[in-house]
């Protein structure tokens, strides 16, 4: 293959859509993402990245614009990592791969099948054509790379893993999966929706690495600002209807941002001083044009100034950052929160004592896979295989915030309706109190979508204003920032800093870890201890696999 031929890129004019009410999401985004450059999307929660995304991977069609790309594409979408249905390994990958190769499986999937039930001459031949399409589209390359793949994620060769369900991975290890397969395979242009959920800090690194040696063309959406940092080149913020670029790394991306909102402030203060002066022309000469014909011809002149002026339309829209103000009260409990006593969370963990005291902020670290998801569940009433003691103190009521955001009691309800019913001890309210509780939260406009057409972020903070109206003197929360954005993650922290009552949190987020005082850590030999500071080097839980 050419040199030329391998070299990737995307190029996106011009592109717009709009919501099936009609509501404008975005409009005019043009963006290049080159070679060897990887490029951030940013921006607030439910702006529409994942939308971009979406039209950019030829999933959707753009209202206008249109989107080119070369050197063949590779998607990650953002459900990766909360996969719990019955596929395998083996779907997985072939759902991170081109549409041929999905095809060329399907096909040769249904010709072993008939083979199976009918073993004539016909059979037989529609199967050697599955097998020779299947070779034809690079399926034996393909499996050649899962190898490869299933080695480095789950440190066990493909075909001891092909047939392995999705839903017995850990969300990282789902992710380490795809993201090992698109960065060895032959696509030249990436786009990652946010590649980092569900990553322990090793894995982090381990893609911040891989983001800076690819030499491909990269697009990926995520809210981790230390590996924006350390991997982003250029970002693209998604924000005001529309799109602009800057052409650096995250770390100065904060002041760009800044001193552009500054110059549209200037350019929107002109506009309107000058839209001003045009209407107030228009309308002295307008007076004048009854009297002369002069004047009458220089009204005209000015009114089709006017509307040439105003066709042009007003500077880009200016940005506002969306306030999210949560309200987590709590209230008091007894002083022994969570008592633990040669705990053993089967199958995971080695028995382990420990401690949780009233208004404690616990961080609970460690690789994926060591338990910690199912160590929160238990404490959250949850069905999970153990022997020992675990116990929650007097007054002490837990609110679960889930990592994957599994709620099939709510799939196919709007917000509202939600809120409408309560549940949980959390008493209904009626459509004002619950429009101005989703406001607070940045959802005022979602009040009407069903749940699981929200945005990853949507959802998060959706739940956390569900803790808060839960009354909840102990929130457990899995991973709360993965999904939301800066002023989001924020805002929670805010809100925990001012809680009355008790919190663990399962985390990968370095920045959000700083706001916690203990840590205690699933380590990769099986035993939990408490350390002193944040320990994000556990490498994987050494068990039978």
């Amino acid at each position: 293959m050419p040199d030329h031929a391998r070299v990737g890129y995307l190029d996106a004019n011009g592109l717009a859509f709009r919501l099936p009410d009609g509501r404008e999401l975005f409009r005019d985004v043009s963006f290049k993402v080159g070679t060897n450059s990887v490029v951030a999307l940013v921006g607030a929660n439910g702006v529409g990245k994942t939308t971009l995304l979406r039209i950019l991977s030829n999933e959707l069609a753009p209202t206008a614009g249109s989107v080119r790309v070369q050197g063949g594409l590779g998607v990650m979408p953002q459900f990766v990592g909360s996969v719990r249905d019955e596929s395998t390994v083996r779907d997985l990958l072939l759902a991170a791969s081109p549409a041929p190769l999905r095809a060329a499986a399907e096909a040769l999937d249904a010709a072993e099948l008939e083979l199976m039930e009918t073993d004539d001459e016909p059979a037989q031949m529609r199967y050697a054509d599955a097998i020779t399409a299947w070779g034809e589209v690079g399926g034996y390359d393909a499996e050649v790379l899962w190898d490869t793949v299933t080695v480095a994620a789950l440190g066990v060769p493909f075909d001891r893993a092909r047939f392995r369900e999705v839903r017995t991975l850990s969300g990282g290890e789902q992710k380490r999966l795809v993201l090992e397969a698109l960065l060895r395979g032959p696509e030249q242009v990436l786009l990652l929706d946010e590649p980092d959920n569900y990553l322990d800090v090793p894995g982090k690194r381990w893609l911040e690495e891989r983001l800076g040696e690819t030499g491909k063309a990269v697009l990926l959406v995520s809210h981790d600002r230390e590996l924006l940092d350390v991997a982003a080149t250029h970002v693209v913020t998604v924000e005001a209807h529309s799109a602009w670029t800057h052409a650096g790394s995250f770390g100065t991306w904060h002041a760009a941002r800044a001193a552009r909102i500054d110059r549209l402030a200037e350019l929107h203060r002109r506009w309107n001083e000058e839209h001003d002066h045009l209407k107030e022309l228009v309308r002295t000469l307008q007076v004048q044009a009854r009297i002369s014909e002069v004047m009458a011809a220089k009204y005209r002149v000015m009114r089709a100034k006017l509307e040439r002026f105003e066709e042009a339309g007003p500077p880009p829209e200016l940005p506002s950052d969306e306030k999210v103000t949560p309200r987590l009260r709590g209230g008091r409990t007894g002083v022994r929160a969570i008592t633990c006593e040669d705990l053993e969370l089967t199958g995971l963990m080695k028995p382990f004592d420990v401690e949780v005291f009233f208004e404690d902020r616990v961080a609970v670290l460690g690789s994926n896979g060591s338990g910690k998801s199912h160590f929160l569940r238990l404490l959250g009433g949850g069905d999970v295989a153990h022997t020992g003691v675990c116990r929650l103190g007097a007054r002490v009521v837990p609110g679960l915030f889930a990592q994957t955001h599994q709620h099939p009691e709510w799939i196919g309800r709007t917000l509202v309706d939600i809120l409408w019913h309560g549940s949980d001890g959390r008493a209904g309210r009626d459509r004002g109190a619950a429009m101005a509780v989703l406001s607070r939260y940045g959802l005022g406009k979602q009040g009407d979508q069903r749940f699981e057409t929200l945005s990853g972020g949507q959802q998060a903070r959706f739940q956390v204003l569900l803790l808060e109206l839960s009354g909840a003197t102990l929130l457990l929360l899995d991973e709360p920032t993965d999904n939301l954005d800066l002023n989001s993650a924020e805002a929670l922290q805010d809100a925990l800093e001012g809680f009355t009552g008790t919190v663990v949190a399962v985390t990968h987020d370095r920045w959000f870890a700083r706001g916690f005082d203990r840590f205690l850590l699933f380590r990769s030999d099986g035993q939990v201890v408490e350390v002193d500071e944040p320990v994000w080097d556990e490498t994987r839980v050494k068990r039978a696999r």
